[in-house]
């Protein structure tokens, strides 16, 4: 039966305080950073303090679940550091409560916010990204002439797309101006082009007027009865300045939100799920129906008539030098297309010729024009999938984030805003460029769209299985020391000695005794520098094949031990300082790489491995060079100092 400890109910308390700071922390910098991308939206539009709130405010409401587990990150950092930094964590094991135990009621915790988190995004998240697109949009919408950004279209403008090359902001000029207009069809459109032009808004405000400087003005007159001719007749017009007036209210008023509403940040989970089956229906639908479209243009010609073939035939025999016979046959019901357009005279030629490559490059067009409609619809279910997909994952996130702080914190054992950040932003900036870099790839369709919104767990979950395993085995993964010790062994760096006087000394030391080591110490360092060569370069066969141990220096280590441990006793700083002059002696990596003679061998058979032992190897010879000099030089020190005490 699960029942509340007084230990939990003290480790939920810090956390929930701890999660509180940091929430509203992560929250502010959030909207900070989000703020910067629609600061030019909000700057020089004249918008009132109460339309400024409610874009804050629905901007807040999006970044709540996005903060909430980096916020848990954060705080579980700071909550299991601070417990191991005051070593209460060391008494919480000591008491037979191991890391799971104790973190057992944040469990709970974070789970229950999971569960919030994602009723938020599936419940208020949807509403508060339709408002803030309403708001967002109606911004835009109030200011254009501030809005109209440099080399790219704006859309801004009821039924007008504006190109504007280059802006002078203290003038208010535009420069290489396009215009695309659209009042009704397809073909019922303008084009504008001029090399300057000038945006401002009427007296009452409802109205944009455009003035515009050497142009000219194309228009399809597809609006007038032609009889319904393929051909689409147009109009050309050149002008030294012209002025356009653009149906535009400058007041702040709130956009249609029909558009808004259709986005998949929008809709619940429910919602989404149920508008995939339309849209797939729908995106098939048009799929099936472009491809038959393009069946009929690409692959097939309609068939002549029986009275039409005939027809063409005594055409093209009048015409002819000779006469052919173009009789049709039940295998090719219709005249060959070359054998008739080898028959044509010089000027039916060119014209037929320029007439297919019309209606070619139209075929192309329009096929062009559906492909990139079919990726746009392909695009919007993967948009819609990406979303139901998000909200879950982001709801994993808090667990995840959770068992990666808490066990990290167990094992650094820092707390305060430190470490702890430094940690937790690393591991969100990770997480941050695997989730978008896998939404960006899911939407461009370049990976499946499951894989693309998950790997950012399948990273991240390993890590926090790892990191709570280690922490619940007291392992010291994240101890700077073991690691430092590692890369002083692995490059054959020297080791200092840390003696530290001693207030209370039990045994005095036998000063005599050990004054009689140290020389005997001396004369065994003299002997062994004389008889082992260290400078020079060792036999490889003898390195990596035959057994080697260097029984003679570990005496020597062994006695000098002995000798430090009794003179550490002393009372004179000046021996003991000499004492920490002694370096620590390396016995055994100057002979060869490992103790076992396999894997020495199998060490000297891998060329590159076998290298880097054998220049490692030198490296210790040397180091032990210097040492013993070292050692030398503070015994006879040590014996100078003790013949006076």
């Amino acid at each position: 039966m699960f029942r509340i400890r007084k230990l939990d109910k003290f480790i939920a308390k810090q956390f929930l305080l701890l999660f509180a700071a940091t929430f509203f922390i992560c929250q502010f910098v959030l909207m900070m950073q989000f703020l910067w991308r629609y600061v030019d939206d909000l700057i020089g539009k004249g918008l009132t303090i109460d339309v400024l709130a409610q874009f804050l405010w629905y901007m807040s409401l999006i970044l709540v679940p996005q903060a909430i587990p980096l916020a848990i990150l954060l705080s579980s950092l700071i909550t299991f550091g601070n417990l191991g930094e005051s070593s209460e964590l060391t008494a919480i094991k000591a008491a037979g409560v191991s890391l799971l135990g104790a973190m057992r009621s944040l469990i709970f915790l974070v789970i229950l916010t999971a569960g919030l988190s994602m009723y938020f995004q599936d419940v208020i998240g949807p509403e508060a990204n339709k408002k803030f697109g309403q708001l967002l949009l109606s911004m835009k919408q109030k200011s254009p002439e501030l809005e109209i950004p440099e080399g790219r279209f704006y859309d801004g403008l009821p039924n007008t797309n504006l190109y504007v090359q280059r802006k002078d902001l203290q003038t208010g000029k535009l420069y290489n101006v396009m215009i695309y207009r659209q009042s009704g069809s397809y073909e019922d459109q303008a084009i504008i082009l001029a090399d300057s032009g000038m945006l401002q808004s009427t007296a009452e405000k409802k109205h944009l007027l455009m003035t515009l400087w050497s142009g000219e003005w194309f228009e399809n007159m597809r609006s007038q009865d032609i009889g319904g001719t393929a051909e689409v007749p147009y109009r050309r017009e050149t002008f030294g300045q012209k002025q356009i007036l653009l149906d535009f209210d400058d007041g702040f008023n709130l956009a249609d939100v029909a558009g808004i509403a259709s986005s998949a940040k929008s809709k619940s989970s429910k919602q989404i799920l149920q508008d995939l089956d339309s849209i797939r229906h729908f995106n098939d639908s048009v799929g099936q129906s472009y491809y038959r479209e393009a069946q009929y243009y690409v692959l097939f010609v309609e068939p002549l008539s029986h009275e039409d073939s005939l027809r063409l035939q005594a055409q093209i025999a009048a015409q002819a030098a000779a006469p052919v016979s173009y009789a049709a046959t039940a295998s090719q019901p219709f005249p060959n297309p070359d054998t008739l357009y080898a028959h044509l005279d010089k000027d039916t030629k060119r014209i037929v010729a320029r007439e297919a490559a019309r209606q070619a490059q139209t075929a192309a067009n329009d096929c062009a024009m559906k492909a990139d409609y079919a990726d746009y619809l392909n695009r919007q279910e993967r948009l819609h999938l990406i979303e139901v997909i998000g909200k879950f994952t982001l709801a994993l996130s808090c667990i995840v984030f959770f068992f990666i702080g808490a066990p990290l914190g167990a094992i650094i054992r820092k707390g305060g805003l430190g470490v702890p950040v430094i940690i937790s932003v690393i591991v969100f900036i990770v997480y941050y460029i695997f989730d978008n870099s896998g939404m960006r790839m899911a939407r461009d369709d370049n990976w499946t769209v499951w894989y693309g919104k998950t790997i950012s767990m399948m990273v991240l979950t390993p890590l926090a299985v790892f990191f709570t395993y280690k922490a619940n085995n007291d392992s010291t993964v994240f101890n700077i020391d073991a690691y430092r010790l590692f890369f002083i062994k692995v490059l054959g760096l020297s080791q200092k000695r840390n003696l530290a006087y001693k207030e209370v000394v039990i045994n005095q030391p036998d000063y005599p005794a050990d004054v009689e080591k140290l020389q005997t110490i001396i004369a065994d360092i003299d002997t062994y520098r004389q008889e082992h060569h260290l400078l020079r370069w060792p036999n490889p066969i003898k390195v990596f094949f035959r057994p080697g141990d260097d029984q003679r220096i570990e005496e020597i280590d062994e006695n000098l031990s002995f000798v430090i441990e009794d003179l550490s006793n002393t009372r004179d700083n000046r021996v003991l300082h000499e004492l920490n002059n002694i370096p620590v002696l390396a016995t055994r990596a100057h002979t060869r790489p490992f103790r076992r003679r396999w894997l020495n061998a199998l060490t000297g058979l891998i060329l590159p491995v076998g290298i880097f032992f054998y220049i490692r190897m030198i490296r210790f010879r040397l180091r032990l060079y210097r040492e013993l000099g070292a050692t030398e030089k503070a015994c006879k020190a040590i014996i100078n100092l003790t013949s006076t005490l």
